[in-house]
């Protein structure tokens, strides 16, 4: 059992003890599935902590998108200052996969840009987890995506110790296999650089801290940590261990039979092709596969060399994939946040993935052992999944039917679930009009949520009309405009905010006291009993949170959310009542609003600013500012930040199109 220190002054509240003792328990007398029915807001992300430490295993907190993965990173690791906490999500900060489309004969070339802030974290967590025991990742679901062989990643580390015997030539060859690059440059990660006896090692997980290992007459004479700029010595090291550079690595006789098996694969292949009188595409998956042949004979390594992967961990066709998951060993913990959503994102993977490379294969651009790169399909991660908790405030049907449920219904701040009342659909707006003027005039903000895209549209001009501060949010928002709606919201420029799936767009606004939902009797997903619960925890970050839902007849949806929101509020109520506590609002500060440009202050060059007025150098200089403030939100690893940053800079240069040439 590892140990895992949980340092923190804060103290399990509400029912959050109680949670902690049911699941430790459960998971230590045999049972391997539990559900933590949280509330919104009353504090999951403690209560889990506390249960790792008490299992005292390597955990695996799986999260359905970045954003939430960053988060659960940064709490995590506050919480777990001696321990390792790591980061695993998709290095991309843009990624065009390779596809080929049949109606216009048209290939579309794989386009990435890989964020050397996050490979460097992904790195790290794969040698951490082959280093120690005491270790949580936290990643998106791209963990269940292939890598390479968790054996050959550890066979190819190379073990430094003072005074063993190697000479120099040996220890560049033995950096080489491991894909670390020579250079007589500036180091950057995963590169390495010789001056005499002298050789200088950035491994891929390290930024700014390098390996200098000192050599004489065949034997390591020193092994220092030094600062990548300065040069300056850090500390002087007995051992160190050098993982290798990349996750997809393999020994020189491993390489040759993986080679081996493309040439046979490729002849079977052309053979196909030739058979079935389809000359064009023999030809290309010839051309295509050959070329990058060579290159692993002469390099080890090709552009889109996971496309071999099978071959490379010598795996049969089927075969399911390395990933992530085969790094934590045979014991471990998975915690999977906000299963409802996380879950059918797994189950989804797998499909959405093959079709694509169905394709390319049919049409030569790709051998067979392509579909090989793949995710995990659904029956794989299963059997994977050793101990785990699934974590939501809306556990879907599967997770229900997997294990014991453990509520945490008690927020620390005390909220009560808001009140939910039903009103008739007759006369509905000039209803929506009276509880607006109502709750803005306290001083607060409403959301109204509609059933289709022609509805917010319609409700949002006549707002407008009778004179409302009203912002219509919708899918073709942009982020840079969608960043200061919500801003402005906050700040009471805006009074309402009308949309149809707000869930999906993170509005946890304390300043939020009422949400209207029209057409909730409408049974579907929108107003099921899942998403109508979602909507109403919207309102729980307020005090008098309150929500209104609009309907001729009571279905089912409405009829279980109700009871279910009444349900937790009462104990919510009894427990204030019991422990003598009072319910407070959340406070949340508001961020400052995007400047694209140091230069430009004023708040009409801020997020109105017309990108295609401002001269060639300008523009450059604005964009170049963004690249900047992106890259330095990555490194501080608030990557929420990072993503805004990035997609308001996809669009603006899509704005000017060519002009940036």
């Amino acid at each position: 059992m590892s140990e895992f220190n949980l340092i923190t002054e804060m103290t399990p509240k509400g029912d959050q003890e109680k949670a902690i003792n049911e699941i430790t328990n459960y998971l230590n007398n045999g049972q391997n599935e539990v559900v933590l029915l949280g509330a919104t807001g009353t504090g999951k992300t403690f209560t889990i902590a506390n249960v790792i430490k008490n299992i005292g295993k390597k955990t695996l907190v799986l999260a359905h998108n970045k954003t939430l993965a960053g988060q659960l990173y940064m709490e995590l690791k506050n919480l777990f200052p001696n321990n390792r906490v790591e980061y695993f999500i998709s290095y991309y900060d843009y990624y065009q996969p390779e596809a080929y489309v049949v109606s216009s004969d048209t290939y579309i070339e794989k386009e990435a840009t890989i964020n050397d802030e996050i490979d460097r974290l992904r790195n790290s967590a794969t040698a951490s987890l082959l280093e120690r025991d005491d270790v949580i990742v936290v990643a998106s679901v791209s963990c269940i995506y292939g890598i390479g062989s968790p054996d050959s990643y550890e066979n190819q580390m190379i073990l430094l110790r003072r005074g063993d015997l190697i000479s120099r030539s040996e220890l560049i060859k033995k950096l080489v296999t491991s894909d670390y690059l020579r250079t007589d440059m500036d180091l950057t990660r995963g590169t390495f650089r010789v001056k005499g006896d002298i050789i200088d090692i950035l491994p891929p997980y390290r930024s700014d801290k390098a390996i200098r290992v000192t050599i004489e007459f065949d034997e390591i004479a020193s092994i220092k940590e030094i600062d990548v700029v300065s040069l300056k010595t850090l500390k002087e090291l007995e051992i160190e261990m050098i993982y290798p550079a990349s996750q997809f690595v393999t020994d020189k006789n491993t390489l040759d039979e993986s080679i081996r098996r493309i040439e046979e694969e490729l002849e079977d292949r052309i053979k196909y092709f030739n058979d079935n009188n389809m000359p064009l595409e023999a030809e290309r998956i010839s051309q295509r596969t050959r070329y990058d042949i060579e290159m692993l004979k002469e390099i080890g390594t090709c552009q889109g060399i996971e496309n071999y992967s099978r071959h490379l961990a010598l795996k049969g066709p089927g075969e399911e994939p390395y990933t992530l998951l085969d790094y934590l060993g045979n014991d471990y913990l998975i915690v999977v946040d906000e299963s409802h959503i996380t879950i059918p994102q797994v189950r989804g993977m797998f499909n959405g993935d093959r079709s694509r490379k169905q394709t390319l294969v049919d049409f030569g651009f790709r051998l067979p052992s392509a579909l090989d790169n793949r995710p995990l399909n659904f029956c794989e991660f299963e059997s994977k999944m050793k101990q785990v908790v699934y974590m939501s405030a809306t556990p879907g049907d599967y997770e229900k039917e997997r294990g014991p449920i453990v509520e945490q219904i008690i927020r620390p701040s005390y909220l009560l679930d808001p009140l939910v009342d039903v009103h008739p659909s007759t006369n509905e707006i000039d209803d929506v009009l009276k509880e607006v003027d109502k709750t803005v005039k306290n001083g607060y903000r409403v959301l109204i949520t509609t059933l289709t895209i022609k509805m917010s549209e319609d409700l949002s001009d006549y707002l407008k009309k009778l004179g409302y501060k009203v912002a219509y949010l919708h899918s073709e928002i942009k982020a840079l405009e969608r960043l200061e709606i919500i801003r402005k919201l906050r700040l009471g420029e805006y009074e309402i905010l009308v949309g149809i799936n707000l869930l999906r767009e993170g509005l946890d606004i304390p300043e939020v006291q009422k949400i209207l939902v029209l057409d909730a009797d409408k049974e579907g997903f929108l107003r099921s009993e899942r998403s109508l619960i979602q909507t109403i925890g919207r309102a729980a970050r307020n005090a008098d949170g309150e929500v209104i839902l609009y309907a001729d007849h009571m279905t089912d949806s409405i009829s279980n959310t109700i009871k279910e929101t009444y349900r937790r509020r009462k104990i919510q109520e009894e427990y204030n009542i019991l422990h003598n506590t009072t319910p407070k609002t959340i406070y949340k500060p508001i961020g400052e609003a995007l400047i694209l440009s140091k230069e430009i202050k004023s708040e009409e060059d801020k997020v109105k600013l017309d990108i295609t007025r401002l001269p060639l150098k300008e523009r450059e200089k604005v964009f170049s500012h963004m690249e900047k403030e992106m890259a330095k939100a990555a490194k501080a690893l608030d990557f929420e930040r990072a993503m805004e940053i990035r997609d308001a800079l996809f669009e603006l240069k899509a704005l000017v199109g060519d002009k940036l040439a």
